[in-house]
């Protein structure tokens, strides 16, 4: 349990941990290469230590020290594991790594914690039993554990229809190993990191809008060449800054090198939108992906917005802590199309709804979504996690700003993505 009350402000500099989504690929990609591989300011946190640890048990050699990976790549003959594979809590981990099993021969069963062998896997479970690998687990292969023997691919043609970069991750590392080509096809283009590592590392692949909506396809048999990698500062991460400190009269935060790609910064986007005072500066490209230092400070007069369906795939893990803006803004602001939402670590549709009323907010809650009548001051409350780190940093920057105090039922959980969350906004509270 943690304590949390009203501050002043947030003022400061802060460098936030590296980018999850790139760091878990900074260490998938350059194990399957040819070559050493060098990663600079990688994320240590649960979630991709989940990652480095299957890494590790499939035989490929990992050096890690002072933030800096040097990985001896495998050109994709990994070694059969020994024990169960464990992704733990992380979703990217599981999914991303079936698709890497895929190409192997040999015998793996993987695994996760309570709340991972509870999400839905079959999104990948049956494209990839398409291609030719065997896989089998509960609920006919929908959950964890899975076991999973590959081989011989081919390649496949897939409608992504819920533009989940997982699962087109998972299809197109599977069909670097698959005979002919392997072809993705999504509604509006999601996060883009692992096309963008892949070109980095010098796959060949294409990527354009077609009648159906965003493709992607490559041909298989190509080899990944080692690289030098920087993984660049998370913006879900710098988001719970960047509205503690839109909220908070006085405040002004700059929040450094974080991470622009357009398919990631749709949080950033939306709160200009909602007249936050939010700008990127130094703006270059770092590794293949476009970096920015952000300028926030507080923005009074926020009104309500809307957050349609196409949007969702660049905001979806920063919806909780957009959710806690929208409370302040005036009117009325909507999300749908956010169904994804109820099968992440928690139902998070679920959670800000009951956490928000909880702290007094108007809140409609939708299957896809919620709604929320901006203006109402919150007060402080007794906040459930369900364990799901982005619920417990979302309200506690919620409870810097309501009256009272807010109590953290499982502060803990932060670790999965950011361990030293707590520390860092406390060196920015004045």
């Amino acid at each position: 349990m943690k304590s949390v009350r009203k501050v002043r402000c947030l003022k400061g500099e802060l460098r936030v941990p590296s980018d999850k989504s790139i760091s878990h690929r900074a260490v998938i990609l350059p194990a399957l290469a040819e070559g050493e591989s060098y990663v600079q300011e990688w994320l240590l946190s649960k979630d991709t230590l989940a990652t480095l640890n299957i890494i590790r048990a499939l035989g490929v050699k990992v050096r890690h020290k002072n933030g800096t990976l040097r990985i001896k790549g495998s050109n994709f003959e990994l070694l059969e594991p020994q024990r169960v594979l464990d992704a733990k809590n992380s979703g990217t981990t599981a999914r991303l790594m079936l698709g890497v099993l895929a190409t192997q021969r040999f015998f793996a069963v993987l695994t996760g914690d309570q709340s991972l062998r509870r999400r839905p896997m079959l999104r990948v479970v049956e494209p990839l039993r398409r291609m030719g690998a065997h896989l089998d687990g509960r609920e006919g292969g929908d959950k964890l554990p899975i076991a999973i023997r590959g081989g011989a691919l081919k390649g496949t043609s897939l409608f992504n229809r819920k533009a989940s970069a997982q699962v087109k991750s998972c299809v197109l590392l599977a069909g670097l190993r698959a005979e002919g080509i392997t072809e993705v096809y999504e509604p509006y283009l999601s996060r883009d990191h692992t096309e963008r590592l892949l070109s980095a590392m010098g796959v060949k692949l294409i990527s354009y809008d077609g009648k159906f909506g965003r493709v992607v396809k490559l041909e298989g048999g190509q080899t990944l060449k080692a690289t030098e990698i920087l993984c660049p500062a998370d913006p879900s991460s710098a988001a719970f800054f960047t509205a503690g400190a839109v909220l908070l009269e006085g405040s002004e935060v700059l929040l450094k090198d974080v991470l622009v790609n357009p398919t990631r910064d749709g949080f950033f986007r939306k709160l200009r939108e909602m007249g936050a005072h939010v700008q990127y500066e130094n703006l270059r490209e770092i590794s293949g992906e476009p970096v920015a230092d952000v300028y926030v400070k507080y923005s009074g007069g926020l009104k309500a917005v809307d957050v349609h369906p196409e949007e969702v795939p660049s905001l979806i893990d920063e919806i909780p802590i957009l959710a806690i803006v929208m409370a302040h803004a005036q009117g009325i602001s909507t999300v749908r199309g956010a169904g994804e939402l109820r099968v992440k670590e928690s139902d998070r549709i679920k959670a800000i709804v009951e956490n928000l009323r909880r702290m007094g907010a108007k809140v409609e809650e939708y299957e896809d979504g919620f709604s929320i009548e901006g203006g109402t001051p919150l007060r402080g409350a007794l906040i459930k996690t369900y364990g799901d780190h982005r619920i417990a940093m979302s309200f506690t920057i919620a409870g810097l700003t309501a009256e009272g105090e807010t109590q953290i039922d499982n502060p803990e959980c932060v670790a999965v993505s950011y361990p030293n969350f707590f520390q860092d906004l406390e060196r920015l509270t004045c």
